[in-house]
């Protein structure tokens, strides 16, 4: 009885040391969600606020941890359809620009700009390398099922990014087969734009796959916040990048409905603050942004993935600057059924105090 007493207090005193080990890794709790009067949800994550000279301003958790940006980098991987001159040959303007940058909901503007850019380079939908999904627009989604049509590469929420990319490779008389591979021109070009403004150095040991097939490459996230102040301000960038930066940031300002689409938070911020705020959304909760106005820019991550606290998170901090965005996103308030309240979700105590450091 002694032993197993004894190695069961071993053991307690080595399970305890784990967890705390564990905790110390760990992302602080950004957002909870409250039924009555306790805490029922947590959601973790990393913020870091950046500007244009690399200086963090403000941060929570790891920012150093390299994270999989997923779609919000896609203003950044477009920086080769412009400065190879693909974008100019082909005659394409801000909506091309716009959808080049854009997780789209699938909508016919959408899908047919992507078909129409597809037709001015010579090529057709069979040649996106994206895969396919039923649009994410519910309303397009039913349309789609009434009329007894299939989505096609054109409905993927990327298939704007590939059309760039093909143009691309047409423009500099590279194959188009194959275009999504790492070691593919379009995409070895994708990758030094992304090292000239992140600062990071990406090699196969931080490349993964993203959803739509083309390479994804863990950042991190300081990395990325600063990107974002460069691309918003153009700030300490050489003049090609700066002026591209510029026509990357107006076109998604032009045309936030083209980055998203109806109801979207990214649009809707967007809407509500040309010129102030830019912002992307990526899979597994990531976004990243700039306010120009402020020379900042920043970019967030949730661990567990959840789009509700990303967004709640997003909103909280552009709400820190522009408060009129306190009404978008997930409401504070949660209801069952019947609308009854039942509790809220908030800002962790840690996010709050990150966020009045915010400058």
């Amino acid at each position: 009885m002694n032993l197993i007493q004894g190695a069961g207090i071993r053991f307690g005193e080595l399970s305890r040391a784990l967890v705390k080990a564990s905790r110390k890794m760990q992302n602080p709790v950004l957002i909870e969600l409250t039924r009555g009067r306790l805490v029922e949800s947590t959601h973790c994550g990393t913020i870091a606020v950046v500007r244009a000279d690399g200086e963090i301003v403000a941060g929570i958790g790891d920012t150093a941890r390299p994270v999989f940006p997923r779609s919000a980098i896609k203003p950044l991987q477009a920086f080769p359809f412009l400065e190879t001159g693909a974008a100019d040959r082909f005659g394409f303007g801000e909506a091309e620009i716009a959808i080049a940058c854009a997780s789209h909901t699938g909508t016919s503007r959408h899908t047919g700009l992507v078909a129409a850019m597809l037709q001015r380079v010579g090529l057709s939908a069979e040649a996106l390398g994206c895969g396919t999904h039923e649009p994410t627009h519910a309303a397009t989604q039913r349309e789609l099922i009434r009329s007894g049509a299939h989505p096609s590469p054109l409905h993927h929420n990327c298939s704007g990014k590939h059309a760039a990319m093909l143009a691309t490779a047409v423009h500099r008389t590279e194959p188009t087969e194959g275009y999504w591979r790492p070691d593919h021109p379009v995409q070895q070009r994708i990758r030094r734009a992304l090292e000239d403004m992140t600062g990071a150095t990406l090699g196969a040991d931080v490349c993964g796959i993203d959803g739509c097939s083309v390479p994804n490459w863990a950042i991190p996230l300081a990395g990325l916040a600063h990107a974002f102040a460069r691309l918003g301000s153009g700030a300490g960038l050489a003049a090609q990048h700066a002026a591209t930066a510029t026509r990357i940031a107006s076109a998604c300002w032009a045309h936030p409905d083209l980055v998203a689409g109806p109801g979207a938070l990214v649009t809707e911020v967007m809407l509500r603050l040309p010129g102030r705020v830019l912002v992307k959304s990526g899979a597994e909760a990531v976004y990243c942004g700039a306010l120009p106005e402020h020379g900042l820019g920043f970019a967030l991550k949730i661990d567990d993935g959840t789009k509700r606290a990303a967004e709640a998170a997003l909103v909280h901090l552009i709400a820190h600057y522009y408060p009129t965005v306190r009404d978008l996103g997930p409401s504070a308030r949660l209801t069952n059924w019947r609308g009854l309240e039942v509790g809220e979700m908030r800002p962790s105590p840690e996010l709050a105090a990150m966020l009045a450091r915010l400058p």
